[in-house]
């Protein structure tokens, strides 16, 4: 076999030999690495793991989350049993052995490649979910916030003259006008390419909800600070701060709205799945 197929079989056998207790988290028997490793005798692997542990300590961790001494019992002739020490090992518990291992074995060098990779890996899919947790917090949210203010600007446009369904769809337009550089409601609707039922403010992330927020919540002030009268000019108010709005985000470098990603999930399908998880369903 060449260097690389001797390093593919190598990864294969790392990952042959993870296991997974009963709360899925994975682990690795020191004593099947021992092996793998190419050690002849426990001995020198413990030494190496010691060696693992000072690192783990120095570097902060506790070692106790990441080396966990067990004792198993393995068969000795036909029928008798005896207890051997091992340790389950976490993926930065293998890391720091291989990387205190010694470095003229070419399993070595290999392990070193494979556990660093994969210490890798589960740090970056750890940050993605805490991000993605997070955005879908700042979702529901902002889209509860948006609700809420909406009612507020209703009462505010109708007390402007913006009375009739249709007159507020109208004066609605006026401001998504502003803000998406010419797109109304339907526009939105079109580019994000939801179905016919879908509302388009359940399908925008937490940026592009904020933006909404602050033309709605902008507009209703204006037209109560200025006591802005009559349909036509309540309308030219909506789309003025959806237009400066609009600036705002370019001075400032960000995406425009209309090119932001929409989100797989609603808002009201997370409200759903966090109130299952809360109990309340």
């Amino acid at each position: 076999m060449n260097g690389k197929e001797i390093e593919k079989k190598h990864h294969q056998t790392f990952g042959d030999l993870k296991q997974e207790n009963d709360a899925g988290m994975e682990f690795w028997y020191a004593r099947d690495l021992q092996t793998v490793l190419d050690y002849s005798t426990w001995d020198k692997f413990k030494r190496v793991i010691q060696k693992a542990i000072t690192a783990c300590d120095n570097s902060g961790q506790p070692a106790e989350n990441h080396f966990s001494q067990v004792v198993k019992m393995v068969r000795i002739g036909s029928s008798a049993q005896r207890e051997i020490e091992d340790f389950e090992l976490s993926r930065y518990a293998c890391y720091l052995i291989v990387q205190n291992g010694d470095p003229t074995k070419p399993v070595i060098a290999n392990g070193q490649t494979y556990f660093a990779i994969q210490t890798r890996r589960q740090e970056l899919a750890d940050n993605e979910a805490f991000q993605q947790l997070q955005e879908d917090e700042k979702r529901i949210f902002l889209r509860n916030e948006l609700k809420e203010h909406n009612k507020q600007l209703v009462e505010t446009a109708q007390q402007a003259g913006v009375e009739t369904t249709l007159d507020f769809a109208i004066f609605q337009n006026h401001g998504y006008k502003g803000l998406y550089g010419g797109l109304d409601a339907q526009g939105i609707h079109k580019r994000k390419e939801l179905k016919k039922s879908q509302k388009i403010l359940d399908h925008m992330g937490s940026t592009e909800l904020a933006a909404n927020l602050f033309r709605a919540t902008q507009t209703e002030e204006k037209i109560r600070r200025e006591n802005i009268k009559g349909k036509a000019k309540a309308n030219q108010t909506h789309y003025e701060v959806g237009t400066k709005v609009r600036q705002t985000i370019k001075d400032l470098g960000g995406d425009m709205p209309e090119d932001l990603p929409t989100p797989k999930q609603s808002a009201k399908q997370l409200e759903r799945g966090q109130k299952k998880l809360e109990g309340g369903e």
